[in-house]
């Protein structure tokens, strides 16, 4: 069967299922291939060295001159991430992006943030996969070694404390720890700051 380009993407989007045997899986893949190049070519080069941006610029196909990425940095599929003005990835985080990611404005995470949107499925586990898009809102900040499962929506000014698994999305103003992450208390919006 002959599938249009960008299939698998509707597919992810729409939260799957894909199976890798099928002929439209091969797009995915060369995407894979894409960004690993790209995200060891960065990581290659000294930490000072400003070029590595230009490799994560093509990677994520953006000018990142209101975005900061701290390498090292692994992210498997650079065309599935968005991000907003003023963001800020600290080093050593792990994108498994294939479902998709969205940092808005002033999003912030510390070292070790690893994000999947990809699960497999319990009994095609080596071939069937299903998808959830991750959402880091408006100002939200992210601990140290902080785990995002599928489908979470982090809300806006939400602080999600380190070391924490998020299973289910985090309300607006929360403060979050734990595995898996529970509401530890809410932040008083009026005191929040841009």
């Amino acid at each position: 069967m002959e599938y249009k380009k960008g299939y698998v993407y509707e597919l992810m989007d729409k939260g799957g299922p894909t199976k890798t045997t099928e002929p439209y899986f091969k797009e995915a893949v060369e995407e894979m291939m894409r960004a690993r190049k790209l995200c060891a070519i960065a990581n290659a080069k000294m930490p000072d060295d400003p070029t590595y941006v230009e490799d994560l610029e093509e990677l994520f196909g953006r000018k990142l001159d209101d975005v900061r990425i701290l390498t090292p940095f692994i992210c498997d599929f650079g065309n599935r991430v968005k991000f907003g003005k003023g963001v800020f990835i600290n080093h050593s985080a792990i994108f498994s992006a294939s479902g998709g990611i969205e940092f808005e404005d002033g999003a912030m995470a510390a070292p070790g943030l690893r994000i999947a949107t990809i699960n497999h499925d319990m009994n095609e586990r080596h071939t069937k996969y299903t998808y959830g898009k991750v959402t880091v809102k408006k100002n939200a900040w992210l601990g140290m070694n902080v785990t995002i499962c599928p489908g979470v929506t982090i809300g806006q000014y939400a602080v999600v404390g380190a070391g924490a698994v998020v299973t289910k999305d985090v309300p607006d103003y929360a403060v979050v720890g734990g595995v898996p992450a529970k509401v530890i208390k809410y932040l008083d919006p009026s005191e929040q700051k841009e």
